[in-house]
């Protein structure tokens, strides 16, 4: 698994904001169909299905061929979508030889934030100067006696 430190999550900022937009512009119409369509199956019957039913369904199988080819990209790139409708995305880094994801969402003007495995997003913490400086990806100084990285939710 590719991991990544902050400078390599940055550079491929202007590549994955596009495919992330594509995404959210495909997922919320995408999401918003598969509820109508859901609604109209649950509504026909046998006797009176309705004719609308097979073309709804092919919109819904078009959209959601377009967004697996995005979320294609972004796994080839080691990248992995967290939240398709708002547009979350997790980079695997590594610090002082544990995993833990680089967290971006559209519309932020970089990666500013990293949260532990088992957190997701609600676990958010935004990136600080001595992380920085230890450069995620790489085995730190930790067994030197070096900083930790806080595990207490600070945002300093």
């Amino acid at each position: 698994m590719k991991t990544f430190t902050i400078e390599e999550a940055n550079r491929t900022l202007p590549l994955v904001s596009r495919i992330v937009e594509d995404i959210v512009h495909k997922f919320i119409p995408w999401r918003d169909l598969v509820r109508e369509y859901e609604l109209m199956k649950g509504a026909e019957t046998i006797a009176h299905p309705d004719p609308r039913a097979d073309s709804l369904e092919r919109d819904v199988q078009t959209l959601a061929g377009e967004i697996d080819g995005y979320l294609t990209e972004l796994a080839e790139l080691g990248i992995e979508c967290k939240d398709p409708a708002l547009g979350l995305v997790d980079f695997p880094g590594e610090v002082d030889g544990r995993r833990i994801y680089l967290c971006w969402r559209l519309g932020e003007p970089a990666v500013e934030y990293w949260h532990e495995l088992h957190t997701g997003y609600a676990g958010r913490r935004k990136i600080t100067t001595a992380i920085v400086g230890r450069q995620l990806s790489v085995v730190s100084q930790q067994s030197a006696g070096g900083p930790k990285l806080p595990d207490d939710g600070s945002d300093d």
